[in-house]
């Protein structure tokens, strides 16, 4: 498969699930606005997705897919499916307990999780409530996590890419016509939570069944290589998630803040994960599984080329979408969400947040790839000191913005920190002569760089006064974005063909 094609197809899927997760979102802003009730959903809804980003699609998948390849190449068809069977069975023992503490423990939770909501009695019960309701997300979503790392390995990447449409399109049907019957209203959207986590397991289980890897239940657990990915797990647990560590530290920081605090970083954050999501979580995806196929093959030289593949792809599309972010800030947030409860006065402050993230979010995607550099070499050690690192770095940034710049300051601590976090992994790829760099990145830089700058020039002068867009209507508003976001796109890549990039520079096979 060629792996640019294969990038293609997960972002597109990825794509979809954005615009329903921005609908979604936008919904979410009318109906509730930013105040008490989303503060509490969006606490209480960031637990289980942490702990999801932490142990499933985090560690889990790291040290899951490596072995997994491995089985698949050298010990064949049963050795593989009993493999799978195992882990899944230990996994899904694993989060029922998970799950039951996690509903039993939801008061210590909120607690620990958003103190500054004692203060408010009402907004803690509530938060209590819709933990107590999501918590069980956990158990369908890890396995949707487990599914996806064994599909993507055989190459299926837009059917995991596809599930999380289902959980945007549960939610959006929560929040339009199940909130009337629950009182709070905002528990309906916790329920839409636990309804999407159900419909992701459920589309995952028939294709599992096509490559025969659906797991089987089992009371054997004495595979060697269960043993080796629980080993790989505990350090890779803080090593893949210093950034998702870095943001419940942020509400824990944002609880004590205005009302509204945790809201304004929550949809600025919705609209970093757009790119991170079509390109940083997509290139990531793909790339695992051919990396650990070249580490099992001995082949160092096909490793380190596939690495600056994705090196290269991440600056020619993450600088742009950075640049795009910071410019146009409050043209995506008025359009997607100045509706209804959501004030000019949430306007700003969101686009405080999201201009402060975007400086870090290059940073962000070149993780995704520099990462599973590691990861696929089963080297758990070296990815693990530079989170640390970072995440000691990220707080003392914390305690210098969070005066001066409030939530803002947030925002801009946790790009910060992920600009290092890239910056020391590409150092020790490097140094360790994991990844030697292919030539003519200088010129390649210089000439995207040039590229990227006349794009956000054309967007700044383009876009207009902000006032114009706080006061125009949706359809308004959407043309006008439309036609900056395409003029843009128009711009940058005809100024990249005119200084010699062509698609085909990019073409690359997946391992086989």
């Amino acid at each position: 498969m060629n792996l640019l094609k294969a990038l293609a197809a997960v972002s597109s899927m990825t794509l979809l699930s954005r615009i329903l997760g921005f609908a979604r979102d936008t919904i979410i802003a009318r109906v509730f606005g930013a105040g008490m009730l989303t503060d509490a959903f969006f606490v209480a809804f960031k637990i289980p997705n942490l702990l999801r980003r932490l142990f499933a699609e985090g560690a889990f998948s790291q040290a899951f897919v490596p072995i997994l390849a491995e089985y698949k190449n050298r010990k064949g068809h049963d050795a593989t499916l009993a493999l799978v069977s195992q882990v899944g069975t230990a996994l899904t023992l694993v989060l029922v307990v998970v799950a039951f503490l996690g509903i039993l423990g939801a008061p210590w939770v909120a607690y620990v999780s958003a103190p500054g909501f004692r203060a408010d009695p009402e907004k803690f019960e509530l938060t209590v409530m819709l933990l107590r309701i999501t918590f069980p997300y956990i158990i369908f979503i890890s396995l949707v996590a487990l599914a996806a790392g064994i599909l993507n390995t055989w190459s299926k990447f837009s059917v995991p890419a596809f599930a999380p449409v289902l959980l945007n399109v549960a939610m959006i049907a929560a929040a339009l016509w199940l909130a009337p019957y629950f009182d709070p209203p905002v528990l309906a959207l916790g329920w839409g939570v636990a309804l999407g986590g159900v419909l992701q397991l459920a589309w995952m289980l028939p294709h599992l069944t096509k490559i025969g890897m659906l797991p089987r239940p089992t009371r054997h657990f004495d595979d060697p290589g269960v043993r080796r990915i629980l080993k790989l797990m505990a350090p890779a647990t803080l090593g893949v998630s210093v950034a998702q560590i870095s943001l419940l530290i942020n509400t824990i920081f944002a609880s004590f803040l205005a009302t509204g605090s945790v809201s304004w970083l929550y949809y600025a954050d919705r609209l970093m994960e757009f790119p991170t999501g079509m390109l940083g979580v997509a290139l990531g995806t793909i790339l695992l599984p051919s990396l650990a196929k070249h580490y099992a093959d001995d082949s160092p030289t096909e490793y380190s080329r596939l690495l600056d593949w994705g090196l290269r792809l991440t600056l020619l599309l993450a600088l742009p979408a950075a640049a795009a972010l910071a410019v146009l800030a409050v043209p995506l947030i008025t359009t997607l969400f100045h509706y209804g409860a959501f004030t000019a006065h949430d306007v700003t402050m969101t686009q405080r947040a999201l201009t402060a993230y975007s400086l870090g979010l290059v940073g962000l995607i070149l993780i995704k790839v520099l990462a599973p550099g590691f990861y696929a070499r089963q080297n758990i050690r070296t990815p693990v000191k530079v989170a640390i690192l970072t995440l000691v770095a990220t707080q003392l940034m914390n305690l210098a913005f969070i005066f001066p710049l409030g939530h803002a300051g947030l925002a801009l601590a946790i790009g910060l920190g992920a600009c290092l976090n890239a910056t020391l992994l590409l150092h020790l790829l490097k140094k360790h002569r994991i990844y030697q760099p292919q030539p003519g990145w200088t010129g390649y830089f210089l000439r995207v760089s040039l590229a990227v700058a006349l794009m956000a020039a054309m967007l700044y002068y383009a876009m207009g006064e902000a006032q114009w867009w706080l006061a125009a209507g949706f359809l308004d508003r959407l043309t006008r974005l439309s036609l900056l976001v395409g003029g843009g796109i128009a711009l940058y890549f005809a100024a990249l063909g005119l200084m010699g990039f062509r698609p085909r520079q990019f073409a690359r096979r997946a391992a086989e």
